[in-house]
């Protein structure tokens, strides 16, 4: 069993507004107009990293017959290159030209270590917070009666921050505070929030399976607590919980196939041991956070497949229930594939024909796969060409929960600038598509590789450094041929877009165009 260490509460709780108070006490609970949602995002997978997006080599049957069953996205687009950062857009609905979090930045505390045993002991740790004055998404969700959970990676502050799960709306948490563990299938320890069994603060679990072994070396492989399965089922548990009478919306944030190739030595890995004749070893390298890895190839479509598995069981759990006619369920990536701890995403063609890998605002390194399903309100087999991305979900959750006036009620008059960019897709989801607002442009901003990136109609501008380049992706999608001496004048607007996006953040820096 688990020995569970409490970390202690930091910073400004977010407590609820009188207004919000009322709109919770308002909601009728089984209104059947509202839906559950259930928001499945995973780690790092391509835009063609499944077979529905014609991927050849890895199978992908349940999200197969998700998209089959749902309406299937060509061009949706993370809010950014990166897990902490696209994210965010996700919650506070804001584009990372106006986002506070846009990059992961890491916070390590030695100052509040945690010990565990005689010789164990864990830093404070976790990621840049969400600012608590700017309202997210599960906080407006829970306002209007939704019972909120939260299954995988938080991404959206650190340990005793202002801004972890427990402050931020969300009823039940399992899963990664802590960046640096969220690298790993089998970490030292979890973190655990819930409202139902009487937590006040979030919970650090300590795998003690797992920390008999050292965190690197071939000891390692001998750790038996597969955080991937562990969060996964304690995602089903919760749905367990849920009924007909109680809308609920849960963010089931899987790291798979996040960098680390591990996973346990099943039928999943061996079937495709045997698949793939020619494989590869990834010998490690200095400094890295990830061990070495033999049959990369086949980890890592193992590691997709196993997730498939996942997705397949959650659909599974929804009909078992009979949750499944009023349940909105979306599968998606939080960015574009990578290629850290042995990962080969030439050999997959994963980034489905796109120029760009994770941290360029290359198409290969934002547009992702994208599927919606919701049995009786969005039609089978259907496909969509929509420009849309992330920000762009805050606005449709609410639409559909009916959380009215979402942006009057929710924008801090007393924060200079603040605000929601995103527009509602739900037309699109429910075969509205003539009533479909369209955005005039798209942005996305990264600072690490210092690049900007505009999408207006088929022009894409990318800024690197400082410099812009024009692509026309109506017949140039994988961003080759640089046409900004051919059509200055496209580029100047793309331009502008841009000093009128940005705003200064100076932590995240990036270098205007000049």
């Amino acid at each position: 069993m688990n020995k569970s260490l409490l970390l202690a509460s930091a910073g400004i709780a977010c407590v609820p507004t009188l207004l919000a108070a009322k709109t919770a006490k308002a909601a009728k609970a089984n209104d059947p107009t509202r839906p559950n949602i259930i928001f499945i995002l995973c780690d790092d997978m391509g835009y063609g990293d499944l077979a529905c997006y014609g991927q050849p080599y890895i199978s992908t049957p349940n999200i197969d017959r998700m998209a089959s069953e749902g309406m299937r996205f060509t061009q949706a687009y993370a809010g950014s290159p990166v897990s902490a950062p696209s994210r965010a857009t996700i919650m506070t609905g804001q584009h990372s030209g106006h986002s506070h979090v846009r990059g992961n930045k890491e916070y390590w505390s030695y100052k509040n270590t945690v010990k565990y045993g005689d010789n164990v002991d864990f830093a404070v740790v976790g990621q840049e917070p969400y600012d608590p004055a700017h309202k997210i998404l599960p906080e407006m969700l829970k306002d209007r009666g939704y019972r909120t959970g939260v299954f995988g990676k938080w991404a959206g502050g650190y340990e005793g921050s202002a801004s972890t799960p427990d402050k931020r709306g969300i009823d039940e948490f399992y899963g990664y505070i802590c960046q640096f563990q969220a690298h790993l299938y089998y970490p030292n320890f979890l973190n655990r929030f819930s409202r139902s069994q009487g937590d006040t603060a979030v919970v650090r679990e300590v795998m003690e399976e797992n920390i008999k072994y050292p965190m690197f070396g071939k000891d390692y492989f001998k750790r038996t607590q597969y955080s991937a399965r562990m969060i996964h089922d304690k995602a089903l548990e919760w749905i367990d919980s849920q009924d007909a009478e109680h809308p609920f919306v849960g963010f089931f944030t899987y790291t798979l196939p996040h960098a680390e190739l591990a996973q346990p030595d099943d039928q999943i890995l061996e079937g495709y041991k045997k698949k793939f004749f020619v494989d590869k070893t990834w010998g490690g390298q200095e400094g890295s956070r990830y061990n070495p890895v033999e049959h990369t190839h086949a980890q890592f479509a193992g590691m997709i497949t196993r997730l498939d598995s996942y997705v397949g069981e959650v659909m599974a759990k929804l009909k078992e229930k009979g949750l499944d006619k009023n349940t909105l369920v979306i599968f998606t990536s939080d960015n574009g594939p990578h290629e850290e701890g042995g990962a080969d995403p030439e050999y997959f063609g994963r980034d489905g024909k796109l120029r760009g890998l994770k941290r360029q605002c290359y198409e290969g390194g934002i547009r992702i796969p994208f599927i919606a399903w919701w049995p009786g309100r969005i039609q089978a087999g259907t496909t969509s060409d929509l420009q849309f991305a992330f920000y762009d979900l805050m606005p449709t959750f609410c639409d559909l929960a009916g959380v009215k006036n979402f942006r009057k009620r929710y924008t801090n008059r007393a924060l200079p600038g603040d605000g929601f960019d995103g527009i509602s897709i739900a037309p699109t989801l429910l075969g509205n598509a003539d009533k479909q607002q369209l955005h005039d442009h798209l942005y996305w901003e990264f600072h690490e590789t210092d690049q900007i990136g505009v999408r207006r109609g088929d022009w894409k501008l990318v800024v690197v450094k400082g410099k812009p380049r024009l692509y026309n992706l109506a017949n140039d999608l994988h961003e080759d041929i640089d046409v900004s001496d051919k059509h200055p004048e496209i580029v100047q607007q793309l331009v502008d877009v841009i000093k009128k996006e940005h705003t200064d953040n100076p932590m995240f820096k990036v270098t205007l165009p000049y």
